[in-house]
């Protein structure tokens, strides 16, 4: 009764365009404790057990957030299923992540390290360079990137087909980008290949995350932006970060303008609301002269 409970859950914040994998298998692995104490209902003493299992406060308070929304759902239908209070194991605090801007200056270092990437004469230093400068310059999810497939782009640019929040959209290129993008294809194109997607490996395969994400890690210490492993430094997800920050740069300073280009960017981002790409947004000292100059302004009684 339980498991099939949390299957109806699960299917429900799945068909709202959540992903919910990592909260599945909390659930799912809740409902196994709890089933292997008889339990068909959603107990409190049960659920801060298996909470405090995890081996960390961060993970523990998690737990029981999870399994706390579920309750919550099952005990308005059903007043058996016990709703555990939130504050158990505390306050656990989300700290984000500092996000790296690249530079120009550091992304052109990133793509001549591709372009260098071995075996020299491959397709592999060129579909890297492709990768990262396409990502550089429209702030695609590295996801979507490597979804893309050759019918995805268009004359009118590239069709992002269903991602994150189960929304196509179309994101216009600029000529340089399509240029650039058309001359890669070409390349491609005279390989064997055994899929459609538009960035491939030297076997003229997909190229999985992984992988992917293990090359930039590559390539970012070889251009020296990276320490050595186990180091902390950028990411590739810094890319699509950097694009939003440099688009907002190039934005007039006055409120109207900038809050139409949210929206603008927004949509180009494929963010379901404006309030998630203010989270991509990081200062920088271009945007902190443009902050200060419209508070000058208003302080001597403009309008900005």
């Amino acid at each position: 009764m339980l498991s099939a409970a949390v299957n109806r859950h699960i299917e429900l914040y799945r068909s709202m365009g959540f992903k919910y994998k990592v909260q599945a298998y909390m659930l799912h692995s809740f409902a196994d404790f709890a089933q292997g104490r008889s339990e068909e209902f959603i107990q409190t003493v049960s659920v801060l057990e298996w909470a405090a299992s995890a081996p960390s406060v961060r993970q523990r308070h998690d737990r029981l957030l999870t399994v706390r929304r579920l309750a919550c759902a099952l005990n308005a239908e059903d007043r058996r299923h016990q709703v555990p209070p939130t504050d158990v194991f505390g306050r656990a605090r989300r700290s984000r992540r500092t996000c790296h801007i690249f530079s120009p200056d550091e992304i052109d270092r990133l793509v001549r390290a591709a372009s260098q990437l071995s075996p020299t004469g491959s397709i592999r230093p060129i579909t890297y360079a492709a990768l990262l400068s396409l990502i550089s310059c429209t702030g695609l999810r590295v996801s979507e990137a490597l979804k893309l497939e050759l019918s995805d782009l268009t004359e009118d640019g590239l069709l992002i087909r269903a991602t994150k929040f189960q929304k196509s959209r179309l994101v216009p290129l600029h000529e340089t980008a399509s240029r650039g993008l058309q001359r890669y294809v070409a390349v491609r194109n005279r390989i064997a290949t055994t899929t459609s997607s538009v960035f491939v490996s030297q076997r003229g395969t997909g190229l999985p995350y992984p992988t992917v994400n293990a090359t930039f890690l590559y390539l970012a210490r070889s251009a020296g932006l990276r320490g050595g492993p186990g180091l902390g430094g950028c990411r590739i997800q810094d890319l699509r970060h950097t694009f939003a920050v440099r688009s907002l740069e190039q934005c007039a300073g006055d409120r109207k303008a900038v809050a139409r280009h949210m929206v603008a960017l927004s949509t180009y981002l494929g963010h379901a609301h404006v309030s998630d790409t203010y989270w991509y947004l990081q200062a920088t000292p271009k945007l902190l002269s443009d902050v200060a100059a419209a508070a000058e302004t208003r302080h001597r009684g403009g309008e900005k």
